[in-house]
């Protein structure tokens, strides 16, 4: 098979076909792979649903995986591996008012630590007829976009980011005790410089950002409201129609992501995710 890489859209991702992930990539392939990644901040690979297993191997290609804070979560033989069943079993499941669901808000994975995960693998397992899309922004393209003024603006600021923040219009699953000690607050530069190319891209989770440190709650809350329509233009945009067995591996540090809740009722949304170890943004 011949490796191709082919753009999903002007603003981001990249679809790979031609490479066996059963496989060890050859010395060539892992460089285009990773460059690629770098270019396009997001990877589709096209394949069958892998063994939990075989999708952590796959993972350590890129990354070295970090467990999931949800214990309960966690792949019982694979705990590297989290299983997220987004499923309505039943009709009360689904709100008319689908913002009820935390999934349909912008966010990045994992800022709530003081090392968030570098990059997020998901494989969809099973998948609704309609629905249930996950879309991306490139916070790295908003943020160069920004006028002079604009970026000196946010030049210097930082952000508290927690579990649960009273701005995130729902609040996350409660924690066991453990897993609260292991989530206490953190800042966060509010722009932060990608540590494998030197981008800047804005580092706003709006399911996670509690406040910008050192200013006024009224000019805290003035600056997130901004970028927050700055970064989810959608020039910056991709929706990604899922298909059975379909892997993404996306970067953390220049995108946000959410999803589609709008699909049928009693039809199975399973997917599994693996997060990859980061470092403190800077």
């Amino acid at each position: 098979m011949t490796l191709r890489i082919a753009p999903l859209c002007d603003a981001l991702g990249a679809e790979v076909s031609g490479l066996d992930l059963s496989r060890p990539m050859a010395e060539d392939e892992d460089k285009a792979i990773g460059e690629a990644f770098l270019e396009h901040h997001l990877l589709c690979f096209r394949s069958a649903p892998l063994s939990a297993a075989d999708f952590a191997a796959v993972a350590r290609r890129f990354g070295d995986p970090q467990l999931q804070l949800l214990r309960q979560q966690r792949h019982d033989e694979v705990p590297e591996v989290s299983m997220l069943n987004s499923t309505y079993t039943k009709p009360e499941d689904k709100p008319e008012d689908l913002r009820q669901m935390r999934l349909t808000g912008w966010h990045t994975d994992d800022s709530y630590f003081e090392e968030p995960a570098k990059a997020t693998l998901l494989q969809s397992i099973q998948i609704p007829d309609s629905g249930g899309q996950t879309s991306f922004c490139n916070t790295r393209k908003a943020y160069e976009d920004l006028t002079g003024a604009e970026k000196q603006r946010l030049d210097g600021l930082s952000a508290a980011h927690r579990y649960a923040t009273q701005r995130a219009p729902v609040q996350p699953k409660a924690r066991s005790e453990a897993e609260a000690a292991e989530t206490p607050e953190v800042v966060h530069p509010l722009v932060r410089t990608h540590e494998d190319t030197g981008q800047r891209a804005i580092y706003f989770n709006p399911n996670r950002t509690d406040r910008v440190m050192d200013v006024s709650h009224e000019e805290s809350e003035d600056v997130l409201q901004w970028i927050d329509g700055c970064m989810t233009k959608a020039q910056y945009r991709y929706d990604h129609e899922w298909r059975v067995g379909d892997l993404l591996i996306w970067d953390n540090r220049c995108l946000v992501h959410a999803v589609n809740m709008d699909f049928p009722v009693g039809q199975t949304r399973l997917h599994q995710r693996i997060l990859l170890r980061g470092l403190r943004p800077i």
